[in-house]
């Protein structure tokens, strides 16, 4: 599975709206440290796509969204459950974090 590519226009029903817990890569085509984590996110996408949506959202194109929850360094991963904000790490980090903190919130 691939990351869903959100836009201002979709995140409401994709992410508040979604069953599954919602782990978002808030990115740019310009970010250095985004592109380091963009490998991490995909293979994410596809060893959880039962227990979690992967998104990919671009600061750039959709600044509402990166606006309203106060995204201001990226890459930013936001981990969404029942419509609501659980976990947030920012930077480029290892794969292993982002699973830590991951399996905090997944059953």
């Amino acid at each position: 599975m691939k990351p869903i590519e959100l836009t201002d226009n979709s995140f409401d029903t994709e992410v508040l709206k979604s069953p599954l817990p919602v782990l978002i890569d808030f990115w740019a085509i310009w970010c250095g440290p985004c592109r380091m984590v963009s490998p991490i996110v995909e293979e994410l996408a596809g060893e959880y796509n039962v227990k979690l949506k992967v998104a990919k959202l671009d600061v750039d194109s959709n600044q509402a969204i990166a606006m309203r929850y106060g995204i201001r360094s990226i890459p930013t991963l936001l981990l969404f459950k029942n419509g609501a904000v659980v976990e947030q790490i920012i930077g480029a980090v290892p794969k292993r974090v982002i699973v830590d903190k991951l399996s905090r919130h997944l059953s």
